[in-house]
């Protein structure tokens, strides 16, 4: 036996040991291999794209006053399709990543639940919402021939990504108290005609002053029992956070607010509970002396001094970056100016020190000759 066939005979043998148990055994059929899409394949395409008036909307669910509040003016209507099925994009681009959030808490509902693998995006019963940047997205399938998982998931992945920009991120409103709250029912207010359509019927929208720069947020709070042991069967709550520009506003806006609602006077079913705390204020309606105290406690507000920085607008980075070169420049030129203007200042002011002040040192030529000492 070579040394060869020496080394290869453990594993012949092992061959056979392997074979010979697997005879006695049941056939069995090949499983299949186990594979994990990471990016969803599906390849859409884009049919038709035109661009319409924001009162246009109401032919896919939208509301044109809403909108126009939170600054959409129009909006792109897109037909994408994929092996006979169809899918409307509408995408509404307001003034800020604010207007953005606002319009897509707007729309958000408690049965939605969020895309995985998408930060800011939605959906449930056909529709898909997106919050990206300056823009919101909603995604309509046909009901007919609705798209799968996967093939809504690329066509959302492809329209806007997987997450928003930073400074979109920078510019959400401050998360609220998880404890309690019901997923879907947060709303992000910016005037009064979406707080008409999502605050307590009995509630005064003007109370609000939205002129004055106020933002609102309003969520649906679990109670009583349920609000300790996560369920949903004692009854819900509003909760209400309004903030101000400053401080002071705030408070003449609360005082308001104690006048009109009765704020922490005990009404009976009506009763309004809640309190300020900086340019915050909080309030709730439908819920017990108990559990109102239970759901402001959930708020603690901290605030902080930070500077203002202007908006760079659409301009490129590379138009950004030749503007910062050209800026530099500047700088150099102009301190480079100022060296040859004291240079002449000092030059001049020796002149008229020797003229004038002859017994000065600072114009007297001999202090400016250097001092040799002759050492051998």
């Amino acid at each position: 036996m070579s040394f060869r066939k020496f080394l290869m005979f453990p594993y012949l043998l092992l061959i056979a040991v392997q074979a010979s148990g697997l005879q006695g055994e049941p056939s069995r059929a090949p499983s299949k291999p186990s594979v994990v899409s990471l990016v969803p394949a599906a390849n859409w395409q884009l049919r038709k794209s035109e661009k319409l008036e924001v009162s246009a909307i109401s032919q896919w669910g939208g509301d044109a006053g809403i909108d126009r509040e939170y600054g959409v003016k129009s909006f792109e209507h897109s037909t994408y399709e994929l092996m006979g099925k169809t899918a409307n994009v509408l995408i509404e681009e307001g003034p800020d990543e604010s207007a953005a959030y606002g319009l897509f808490s707007y729309y958000r509902n408690e049965s939605m639940t969020p895309v995985k693998g998408i930060q800011l995006a939605v959906n449930g019963r056909g529709v898909a919402l997106v919050a990206r940047n300056r823009a919101f997205i909603r995604v309509l399938c046909r009901a007919d021939s609705p798209a799968s998982q996967n093939e809504l998931t690329a066509l959302l992945i492809s329209i806007a990504g997987t997450r928003p920009s930073q400074a979109m991120i920078a510019s959400l409103p401050p998360t609220l108290p998880s404890t309690g709250l019901i997923p879907g029912s947060e709303k992000y207010l910016l005037g009064p005609e979406a707080s008409r359509r999502v605050l307590w019927p009995g509630f005064n929208t003007d109370l609000i002053d939205f002129s004055r720069g106020a933002e609102a947020e309003v969520a649906q709070y679990r109670t009583g029992d349920a609000l300790r042991a996560g369920s949903d069967q004692v009854g819900r709550a509003t909760v209400l956070v309004i903030t101000y520009p400053t401080p002071q506003i705030a408070q003449e806006r609360f005082g308001a607010m104690q006048n009109a609602l009765g704020v922490n006077q005990g009404r009976g079913a009506n009763s309004v509970y809640g309190k300020r705390r900086g340019s915050f204020v909080i309030l709730t309606f439908n819920a017990d002396p108990n559990a109102a105290t239970k759901l402001l406690s959930l708020f603690s507000v901290s605030e902080q001094v930070s500077w203002d920085q202007r908006y760079p607008g659409e301009k490129p980075v590379v138009w950004q970056m030749v503007e910062l070169v050209i800026a530099n420049f500047f700088l150099a030129f102009i301190l480079a100016g100022m060296a040859v203007v004291g240079g002449i200042l000092i030059a001049l002011s020796k002149r008229a020190a020797g003229r004038w002040f002859p017994e000065w040192e600072w114009g007297n030529p001999d202090g400016e000759t250097l001092t040799t000492l002759k050492l051998r």
